[in-house]
């Protein structure tokens, strides 16, 4: 487990943007569970986390179309919920960064650290843009 000072700021960089920092499995369970669409990024303290995803993530809310709910879990920090938001993502295998698109509580969209890892933050907002084009 992370220091939660360590992590902060990086919880922070996505909730500032509008994104609900979750710490438990109920409450994963419970925004799962809402109609509509839900974007859960699975945070983290490594690199590509930092230079990808969450301003990949941020960037694809410049966006017509977005998800109803802006969730995110921290990986190595908020292991319940963590947990529960990769029980939902299965068969997808744990990794993180990761970001899930739900519908109605259905997984329709997953990027896996190895399609957020070596891409550019504009690469994966696109990615996700197009997701909520479809889906949202």
């Amino acid at each position: 487990m992370y220091p939660p000072e360590l992590v902060q700021p990086m919880k922070d960089e996505l909730t500032s943007f509008g994104f609900e920092d979750i710490q438990t499995a109920a409450k994963v369970a419970d925004i799962l569970k809402k109609e509509g669409t839900a974007l859960v990024v699975v945070n983290s303290v490594c690199g590509c986390a930092a230079r990808n995803a969450r301003p990949g993530a941020k960037m694809s809310l410049d966006n017509a179309k977005k998800p109803d709910h802006l969730v995110t879990v921290f990986a190595g920090v908020d292991k319940e919920a963590v947990n529960e938001a990769r029980n939902h993502m299965m068969p997808f295998p744990a990794s993180s960064p990761s970001m899930a698109l739900f519908k109605d509580g259905e997984l329709v969209h997953m990027l896996e650290r190895h399609h957020i890892e070596g891409r550019p933050a504009e690469m994966i907002a696109e990615n996700l843009k197009d997701a909520y084009n479809e889906f949202c």
